[in-house]
């Protein structure tokens, strides 16, 4: 398991538990004192969090700290394999292609990406 995988999965159990505390992002960071794009940051495994950030989280999810890495009462590992899965399958989909094509796909996909995120917003 590479470092960025691990990160991952600490902010998809930390997104997970929240959500099972019914908390949202908002009510997390004000309860650990955190900017909520911070928060967010960690849920999706972009930040890479001190131990004193995690004392915070753990403190205000009132949950053991073990819970954090407790990554089998979740499918998040699992989802982690089958998306790499899938994007090693469009990577072989795309070898043959030229890289016109190529580039025209990531275009594609890049403008499918900020749409879906615009819209979350």
């Amino acid at each position: 398991m590479r470092v960025s995988d691990f990160i991952k999965l600490v902010g998809e159990q930390i997104r997970y538990i929240r959500k099972a505390r019914g908390l949202t992002q908002q009510e997390l960071a004000e309860k650990s004192n955190l900017q909520l794009s911070y928060i967010s940051d960690v849920e999706r495994g972009e930040r890479n969090i001190s131990l004193e950030t995690l004392e915070k989280i753990v403190v205000s999810l009132d949950v053991a700290p073990f819970e954090i890495f407790k990554f089998d009462s979740t499918q998040i590992e699992n989802e982690l394999v089958e998306k790499r899965m899938v994007i090693e399958a469009l990577r072989a989909l795309m070898h043959d292609r030229n890289i016109n094509e190529v580039k025209f796909i990531h275009r594609v996909a890049k403008d499918f990406i900020n749409t879906v995120d615009g819209q979350k917003k």
